[in-house]
This record gives C-alpha cells, structure tokens and sequence, in this order.
C-alpha cells in the first residue's frame, strides 16, 4: 500500500544520519523519526538520547545541531525545535507539495495480490441452541471488520465459521420442543427460527430449575438434584441417539438446525457479514485423531496406563493437557488440532485469526503451542484475537435465562432511535419514506458498529444505545454526519483540477488535515497488522474533528483566491474519500444526506 508520507519521512531520517555521519562520526541504521505530540510545534520528531553518548554531547546540543544543520541542507526542513532532547521538524512548503502530491488519486488502495496464499479470520462460531445476542455482535464486527482490514492491504482472505451443531445444548432444546411445542415450526409461529430454538432452550433450562426445586424439596442434595432431573436425563439419552445415529433423533437435529441456519444469515445480512466457507462440529469433531497417532510417534505426546492420552507442557510454563480420552474419543483440544490442520489444507493460507473471547486465552495458547511442536510450519502465524465481555449498564447478559440482549432486537432498537433522534433534530427535510427508513437503518446500525468497533478489543466493555447514537462526540453518526456535509459540500462546487501547492501558503489548520489524509495507509495497514479495527475508528475521528475545525475556521467556497477555493475543494474531496473508505472497512455505511 502507498504511503504518501513514506518519502518526506524517509528523507529527513537519511538527512539525520548523514549529519550524525559526517560530523560526529556515527555510523548505523537510518534514524526513525515519530508524529510530534500536539502540544509542541512540528511534524516529525527525532529523539537524540541514543546518540548524544557516542557524539559527545547532551541530547539538547545534539538536536540543536542538527536542527541547524537540516534546516540548511535539507528540503523538507522549514523549522525546528528543541524540547529536552526530543528535535521537532516543521515541514517546508516542498514537503506538504510532495504530500499532497501522494494522496493525488485513489489514496488506500492496494491492488490486491490474488496470487499469493490467504489470511483466513474464523468469526461468529455460534451454538445452535440459540439466536445471536450483543456478544456475537462484537465478535462478528470484529471479525468482519478485520478481514477488510487484512483485505485492503492487498491481501486475499478467507471467511469462515464453525458453527457448535452437536452436543448436550441442542438436545435440550430437542427434548424441550418435543415435550410442549406441538408441532410449532418457524412458519405457524412467524418467528424466525433461531428466536424459536432459543425459546425452547429458554424453557428446558425453567423446567430443569422447577425439577430440581422438586427433588430437593424430596430430601436430595443439591448435586444429586442437578443430576438426577428427569428432564436431563432425557437430554443426555437423546444425545446417546444421535451419537449411535438414531434416524428419528437425526431427523429432528436436522430440522431444527435448518431452522436456526436461516435465522441466522438474516441476521448476518442485516449486520452486513459473510463467510465464505461454514465449518460444523458434527463434521469436525472426528478430526484429530491421526494427530494424536502421530504426536505420539514423534514423542510429543505420551500414552497413560488407562489409554488416555496426554501432553505435558509445564516446561513451557502451563499445565498438562488431556488429547485423547481412555476410551478414544476426543476432547475440545482435539478436534481443533485436526481442524486447523484441514483449514490449511483445505485452503492457500498462510495465517489464521480466531476471533474468539478471552475466556479461551489459555486454550489458544495451549493449541498453538502444541502444533508447533508438531512441526507445522504455520504454527507461528497463528493469532487468537482476543476480546472483552460487552455488559449492558444494567450488568451481564445470561443466556439459559433467557435476559441476553437479542441482535435482531438490538439493531431494530438502533433504528428506532435513529428514526426518533432524527425526527428530533429535524434531519429528514426532502426525504420520502423509503429515503427515511434507509436513512434510519444506516445511522443506527452505523452507530452500534462504531461504538463497538472503537474501543479496543482487548478491553472489556459496556454497550449504552443511547450514547452511540448521539450526533456529536465520538459516534458513528457524527463521523456520518461529516461524510453528508462533505458531500454536500461538493455538490455546490467541485475542484476543477489537481491544485498546485507551488504559490500557494497554507494554513496551519490545513496542513494539520493534509498530513491527517496522508496517513490514512499507514493507518490501515497497522490496525490490519495488529488486528485492531479501533486504530482505523480513532483515526477517522481526528480526521473528522481536523476537517470541521477547518470548515468552522476558514472559508472554503468564499476563500480570497480561485487557488484557494480550489484547493480547500479538493482537500475536502480526499477527506471524504478517506472517511467513506475508513467507514467501509469498519461494516459503516457513509451517507451523501442527511
């Protein structure tokens, strides 16, 4: 990806090393220069501590020498200060023509590299007991938004899911709809099929609580009660049918997951998610095995007297771990052995990202350590992206209990208040219904992906609606807003043509926003790298705030010169580029009205 500031940087560091060869000696790798902190006057600063030693000065003389120095020979050097040891660089007007020169057509786009192998991202990866709630929707726009991020750097990617079909959660649910839904399909209730499998996972989890109650007022312990529920038992010998291969139990499995599929790719639509390829642990959880057999010809794992199978890891600073049960069958561990080695096989990748909460930080650890001692080759570029819990302020969300925050209600609530707060502030002026009803779609679901996407991943986090959707601060409807004046903007008047810096004096305020743009691909291609969507939402917030000091400040059709106008125009134009394709990676739709 084209770095419009690449060239202005790199010639400056080269400027630094030369002086610091040439006049004291120091021979070594160029100097990395970094952005001046907004408190101080600059652009680049160079910090002098490391050299200062072997040149024999204090770092403040350092710098001060140099600056002198750069601002004689050096093109891009207008200016300089010195604030204890750290030398900030003003840029001179050949340095901001030689930026603005770099983000002169299609800024942030790579031609993408077909030829060569694939990152794949794994996302959503839900159970299929239930509809997705405001959990799956962090991961998903986690997920999403990285794989465009990986994308827009030139690089193919692969989509995919794994979606948990099998085991004790979806027997309960079975067992449930059996006992009471007489015959109640997604069509004769109007509910989408996954809110109706939810429902009934919903009432095994209330009648299973009422058995309990029962047997514990029957004199049984607490334990005994847990286990002993009829309603249980039920489930665990429905689960006993399937594994044998039951066609009766089959049958309703495939029937109620078909039902839960097609609820869930409405939702994915609606949050404007895809995969490429769905993986099912019905089908994986037999991969491993031969892992496993091999793993234990190569000494990596090691077989106890029962038959079970184990690998000890605490020379690497965690535990043992279990791969193969006494019996032969598999645990969790297994069957993702065997299915990252399939992905690989099944696809020209070279990396893979789980997106997956922290409470599995130290299975992923354990998984990918272990496939790099068994020699893959691709066990190093193996990333779990790691995220935080998202509660409501009201505090944690509980599934069986059936009070999670649901995501086809979370994003039609976004909407609705959209609809309200737009009608409040009298934003629909020439609209039709249709022209409202997309508008209102686009600013709620634009404001629950960004007040998601912003904060880092890492960190855990509290989702409040009506924050998000605020149209000033740090939402999405503020950075839409900006996109919708720009574009109105540029419907009054366009620039004419590539403007020329050459006799032209810029504002400050102006070269704040030009540098803003060019670093819109470095932008990218760092979040990309640490799979890190809030680097691209932080950005594009100061890009917001920069240009709206400039429209509050300045001018910009009525300026004092053609040349002016002109130019303001087209810096505008490349800020709405920007901002329009900063928002599309993040899953944001960026309006041209509001």
């Amino acid at each position: 990806m084209h770095d419009p500031i690449r060239p202005v940087e790199g010639a400056i560091a080269q400027a630094i090393q030369q002086v610091l060869s040439v006049h004291f000696g120091i021979q070594g790798e160029i100097p990395t220069l970094q952005q001046t902190r907004k408190e101080f006057s600059g652009t680049f600063t160079w910090v002098a501590f490391a050299a200062a030693k072997a040149a024999g000065k204090s770092p403040d003389e350092l710098a001060q020498h140099i600056g002198k120095e750069l601002v004689d020979s050096c093109l891009f050097v207008k200016d300089f200060n010195v604030v204890k040891g750290f030398l900030n660089l003003e840029l001179s007007q050949s340095a901001w023509e030689d930026c603005w020169k770099g983000i002169q057509g299609d800024i942030g786009s790579a031609p993408l590299r077909e030829d060569e192998p694939a990152a794949m991202v794994e996302y959503s990866s839900p159970n299929t007991n239930k509809p997705l709630h405001l959990g799956h929707v962090r991961n998903n726009l986690l997920g999403h938004s990285v794989s465009e991020l990986i994308r827009a750097t030139g690089k193919p990617v692969v989509k995919v899911q794994i979606i948990n079909d099998r085991g004790i959660h979806i027997c309960k649910s079975m067992v449930a709809w059996q006992k009471i839904g007489n015959g109640e399909t997604p069509a004769t209730s109007g509910m989408k099929g996954d809110h109706l499998v939810g429902k009934y996972y919903v009432a095994f989890d209330q009648a299973y609580r009422q058995e309990m109650e029962s047997l514990k007022s029957a004199g049984h312990s607490e334990e005994e009660a847990k286990a002993k529920a009829p309603i249980l038992l039920e489930a665990q010998a429905m689960l006993r049918k399937w594994e044998e291969g039951d066609p009766a139990t089959l049958e309703l499995w495939r029937t109620m997951n078909s039902w839960v599929y097609t609820g869930f790719e409405a939702t994915y639509r609606r949050l404007g998610v895809s995969f490429d390829k769905n993986y099912y642990e019905s089908d994986t959880y037999v991969l491993g095995k031969k892992d496993v057999e091999r793993g234990l010809e190569l000494g990596v794992f090691y077989r106890k007297e029962d038959g079970s199978v184990w690998i000890d890891l605490r020379p690497d600073g965690l535990d043992e771990k279990v791969v193969l049960r006494k019996d032969g069958t598999s645990v969790y561990m297994t069957q993702d052995l065997g299915t990252a080695v399939q992905r690989f096989e099944d696809f020209n990748i070279d990396s893979l990202t789980y997106v997956v909460g922290n409470e599995q930080d130290y299975h992923f650890k354990v998984l990918f350590l272990i496939l790099k001692k068994l020699g893959y080759s691709w066990a190093d570029q193996l990333v779990h992206l790691s995220y935080g819990m998202v509660d409501l302020p009201t505090g944690r969300m509980k599934s069986r209990e059936g009070t999670v925050v649901d995501a086809d209600d979370l994003l039609t609530e976004m909407e609705a208040t959209a609809e309200r707060l737009s009608e409040e502030l009298g934003k629909l002026e020439g609209m039709d219904t249709d022209q409202k009803k997309s508008l209102y779609r686009t600013l709620g679901h634009g404001a629950l992906k960004y007040f998601i996407l912003k904060v880092d991943p890492a960190k855990r986090m509290v989702f409040n609606p009506e924050e998000s959707i605020d149209f000033n601060g740090n939402t999405g409807p503020f950075l839409q807003y900006t996109h919708a004046r720009i574009s109105s903007l540029l419907r009054k008047a366009s620039p004419s043509a590539a403007s020329d810096l050459a006799h032209y004096a810029l504002d400050p305020r102006e070269t704040d926003l030009l540098f803003l743009v060019a670093q819109y691909p470095r932008t990218v291609v760092a979040a990309a790298d640490a799979r890190n969507p809030a680097l691209v939402a932080q950005y594009l917030y100061e890009l917001v705030k920069a240009f709206n000091g400039l429209y509050q400040n300045v001018s910009i059709l009525h300026a004092d010169s053609p040349d002016q106008v002109n130019f303001r125009l087209a810096l505008t134009e490349r800020v709405g580029n920007v901002l329009r394709k900063g928002l599309g990676l993040l899953g944001i739709e960026a309006p041209d009205r509001m």
